[in-house]
């Protein structure tokens, strides 16, 4: 028999005042979280289900099995965690407000904007720096596409494709994300500026890859995605997709702690659209709050992804602003440290007004009696 817990906040205030104090700042960030729902899953199945607050957290952890309630102290304690900025070379990012990180793709065949920055240095120089003067807080510069079906690139050729747009970030002052699942070109990015590693197969693709990441002390995003070979969407079968997509990310976080990557460069990504149906893409983002819970900062990347043009007429990639808009704020509400985005500076100003209200929240009760 094998139980696993998880504690999901399912309750949300827009401050502690409105609840007298019964709330917690979910994960450092701007959202507080008042009512949790504390789930039991024996053998698959979920077996149990209690709903909580703050003030009577304890006794519900109480009732618990012998053998979940370590998990679900740690549990508990990951969510109330405020996460130590990102130091990534001269540039620190800050986690206690949503940031903007900025897509550049480097590939002749990526799903939105293959193409547009191949064989042209001064037109990616423009692209990066229009990002940057926009507000990104990072840019995630790839050379390999990873949309379903697409080829698999030599690591030769991705270092190629992606070294001179990490220098030119670099040397604009840019905080760098590197998207590869390869060592190579993870080194070699490194070396040209690039501070953080983004992996979409958490490590798994490159059996060198922990030891590096481990080596250079850099943070890391360790994305879930299904497939373990070249094929990062197949295998896409889930008894429940989001405990299955927690308990995998769980398993990589805890592998890359073995492998000797400190537990606060690590960060995390549910892989929207990786070997998943709408119906589990969208479960993933309502369920978003719950990946608190493994105690890291949250990626969130659904910036014109194949969903959006599902649910809106089959909308091309490139119109698709208004759903990803829609999806970020879905992703800030739930505490998303991290906008992974194609449109830079309509998610800014979405991010800055959202901030904007969140901050008003805190003094909307400013004026009630005591």
């Amino acid at each position: 028999m094998s139980d696993q817990v998880y504690i999901r906040p399912i309750g949300f205030a827009p401050g502690p005042q409105s609840e007298d104090g019964d709330a917690i700042r979910l994960a450092g960030g701007l959202v507080y979280a008042s009512r949790f729902a504390v789930i039991l899953r024996r053998d698959g199945r979920v077996v149990e289900r209690w709903r909580a607050s703050p003030d009577n957290i304890a006794s519900v952890l109480g009732q618990l099995p012998d053998g979940v309630g370590a998990e679900a102290e740690a549990q508990w304690g990951n969510l109330r965690r405020a996460h130590p900025p990102l130091e990534l070379g001269a540039r620190t990012i800050r986690l206690d407000q949503p940031q903007v990180m900025g897509i550049l793709n480097v590939t002749p065949d990526s799903f939105s904007d293959g193409g547009k920055h191949v064989g042209d240095p001064a037109g990616t120089r423009d692209a990066i720096a229009a990002m940057v003067e926009a507000g990104a807080g990072m840019i995630d510069i790839g050379g390999e596409s990873t949309r379903p079906g697409a080829d698999a690139v030599w690591e030769e050729e991705e270092i190629r494709r992606i070294v001179p747009a990490v220098e030119a970030a670099a040397s604009m002052g840019a905080a760098v994300s590197i998207d590869t699942r390869r060592a190579g070109t993870m080194e070699a990015a490194l070396q040209a500026g690039a501070g953080i590693v983004n992996d979409v197969s958490a490590l798994r693709y490159d059996p060198r890859s922990a030891e590096l990441v481990a080596k250079t002390g850099c943070p890391v995003v360790l994305m879930h995605a299904p497939g373990s070979g070249n094929d990062l969407h197949e295998g896409g079968s889930y008894e429940s997709v989001v405990l299955d997509v927690f308990d995998a990310l769980r398993e990589r976080r805890d592998a890359a702690v073995a492998a000797g990557i400190a537990r606060d460069k690590i960060l995390l990504d549910p892989g929207l659209g990786f070997g998943k149906s709408l119906g589990d893409n969208l479960a993933l983002i309502n369920a978003l709050p719950l990946f608190h819970a493994l105690g890291c900062p949250i990626l969130f990347g659904a910036s014109r992804k194949r969903m959006i043009g599902a649910l809106s007429k089959e909308a091309a990639a490139d119109a698709r602003l208004g759903g990803s808009i829609a999806l970020a704020m879905a992703a800030m509400d739930a505490g998303a440290h991290i906008l992974r985005v194609h449109d830079v500076p309509e998610t800014v100003q979405a991010r800055d007004v959202w901030r904007g209200l969140r901050d008003s929240a805190l003094t909307d009760f400013a004026d009630l009696p005591g």
